[in-house]
């Protein structure tokens, strides 16, 4: 049977609460496998998993649960190996990295930010940024609302504009907020969104972070920026012993 795969620890790491389930319906038990100083929470892997709310949040339960105790290098919702040997046989194989990914995320969470433009006020800066998009749209309203080629034209300069802000911003979402953090992700492009980045960040930490993105806010009042966390740091830790099914890659516990 392939196995579900939902975070690797180390070996002394606390013992999870015995009868734990996990994704699936009826929930798979959870079992830990080790392979010399490392270990991984796993369970039996549910046929046809499709990422739902109920499997979701039991894969986020059961690393909140683990990382209770310490540490976890989590894997991102669906993530299946072929079976148990497979899984101890990578954590051999790759146990020097994955024990350096551990020290380096000890302590830490990932906070995912994601920015878009707010339409009204992001057209207000670019009118006031752009002298050439300013007297064509005060010609235009002069004249009644211009013609059809002038309305062509204030619109391709008034996209080109704002296009070229989102790059500039997405820039200074970044810039504003790396300094609070020990690393930055960037995450797919996605539509809607001109920035999408995670933010790895000491526990203790967190609430500079957070206020880093508030005089953000404040420094950018046309965007409207997102937080999501604190979440474990998916972002920061490349591919395990299991890689995503294809029915659910991408998709995480953490996911909006």
């Amino acid at each position: 049977m392939s196995t579900y795969v939902y975070g690797i620890t180390s070996a002394s790491h606390p013992s999870l609460p015995e009868g734990m389930g996990g994704v699936g319906d009826p929930p798979r038990e959870i079992r830990i496998l080790k392979a010399g100083e490392l270990a991984a929470v796993v369970s039996d892997a549910p046929e046809g998993l499709r990422p739902k709310r109920r499997d979701l949040l039991a894969h986020q339960v059961v690393l909140s649960e683990a990382g209770a105790g310490g540490c976890v290098l989590p894997m991102r919702f669906g993530s299946v190996s072929p079976d148990d040997d497979t899984v101890t046989g990578v954590l051999t194989e790759r146990a020097e990295h994955y024990k350096e990914r551990l020290r380096a995320l000890d302590g830490k969470v990932e906070y995912n930010v994601k920015g878009s433009h707010a339409e009204e006020a992001v057209l207000h800066r670019v009118m006031a940024e752009n002298p050439e998009i300013r007297s064509l749209a005060e010609a235009n309203r002069r004249s009644g609302g211009g013609g059809y080629q002038d309305k062509l034209r204030l619109g391709e300069l008034v996209a080109a504009a704002v296009q070229a802000r989102e790059a500039d911003d997405a820039r200074e979402v970044v810039h504003a907020l790396e300094p609070y953090a020990a690393a930055v992700s960037d995450g797919p492009p996605s539509t809607g969104w001109l920035v999408n980045a995670s933010f790895l960040v000491d526990r203790g930490s967190a609430d500079e972070f957070l206020a880093a993105v508030e005089e953000a806010r404040k420094d950018l009042p046309h965007l409207d920026l997102r937080v999501n966390g604190p979440l474990p740091p998916y972002s920061f830790v490349e591919p395990g012993p299991a890689e995503p099914a294809s029915t659910t890659a991408g998709a995480d516990a953490g996911a909006e």
